[in-house]
């Protein structure tokens, strides 16, 4: 049986997992800024490959690790990259005039969250899954609504401690939550994610149709999109259209608010609107904002704001869907 301690774990570790991940990209305005690191638009974006390359490769070699070790291991394992991420943070700060040193950390530090969202974030939808057998959707939308959530609050959270003149009271912050959710967490049994293996597993025989790679190359795709608005957004106000650093953060908020009510949204209204028609549409969207986008005036940062809106509504349900069509066909 399923404990309510266990439900609120997995729910509070999507809100933190959001806020962790968009951290870094939320603290674009400290990474450019000559008083602090002083990096390029060219350096600050080279700085998530790694994070690219890890969280890929995490959620690929997470599945294999699951059967062996457990959903919960993989999941603490997550949790312990994360945490490490937001301790490599806070120490780059110590070294920033030393560039080679603090961009080797910070490099570090975005692989750690690469890894930590690619093993943590798959564990927490098993979880979610499996307590909730008769509402799947129900319950794997809450948990990505709480993960949306918390990917809005990072930037907000960025603006108040920048204001403050502590722009890494966020990593702190958000290191003691990880700390004290990874403490909680051992103490919890959290099995419900085990699956049985399949006679294909045991036998290392799994076959995927040639249409699973048509909708993996889409999924590749939509995460260029969404990393360009989530990781850019902030950078992109700032030099392009003069924005100080709330603007650019409030267009970060924006974008990723939008993404989260856009997911609720279209999942509420699937009795009226197709999900097919929704597929072929928001692909459009998409585009139309980065046309929209390229095209504003530099002296209208509002609307500057509003196309990463139209962006994030773009993005909202693509990745589900195509999660959705995929497992389908």
């Amino acid at each position: 049986m399923v404990q309510r301690s266990e439900i609120t774990t997995v729910y509070v570790a999507g809100l933190i997992q959001g806020i962790a991940l968009v951290t870094f990209p939320a603290a674009s305005a400290v990474f450019t800024s000559t008083s602090d690191y002083g990096f390029s638009s060219t350096e600050f974006g080279c700085m998530f490959i790694p994070q690219a390359v890890t969280a890929i490769s995490s959620s690929l070699l997470g599945a294999g690790l699951t059967r062996r070790l457990g959903a919960k291991q993989i999941y603490l394992l997550g949790l312990v990259a994360n945490l490490s991420a937001m301790a490599l943070l806070v120490l780059s700060r110590f070294v920033m005039r030393d560039y080679s040193l603090a961009y080797g950390i910070l490099l570090a530090a975005t692989a750690c969250m690469g890894m930590g969202f690619g093993f943590t974030v798959p564990a927490l939808n098993t979880f979610a899954a499996a307590f909730f057998p008769k509402k799947v959707d129900k319950a794997v939308l809450g948990l990505n609504v709480l993960l949306g959530l918390g990917t809005a609050l990072a930037p907000v959270f960025v603006a108040l401690f920048v204001g403050l003149g502590i722009w890494w009271g966020l990593p702190v912050l958000v290191g003691i939550l990880i700390l004290g959710l990874l403490l909680f967490s051992l103490g919890q049994p959290l099995n419900e994610g085990e699956q049985p293996r399949t006679a294909h597993e045991q036998k290392g025989k799994i076959r995927l149709p040639a249409r699973f790679w048509i909708f993996a190359t889409f999924a590749l795709l939509y995460g260029v999109c969404e990393t360009m608005n989530g990781n850019w957004s902030s950078l992109y106000m700032m030099k392009h259209f003069g924005a100080g650093a709330s603007l650019a953060s409030l267009a970060l908020a924006v974008f990723w608010g939008v993404v989260t009510a856009g997911r609720i949204l279209f999942a509420v209204s699937e009795k009226w609107v197709p999900e097919r028609l929704v597929f072929r549409i928001l692909p459009l969207v998409v585009a139309a904002a980065f046309i929209a986008s390229a095209c504003v005036l530099k002296t209208h940062s509002i609307l500057g704001v509003l196309t990463f809106a139209l962006a994030g509504l773009g993005c909202s349900a693509l990745l589900p869907l195509t999660i959705s069509f995929g497992q389908k066909n």
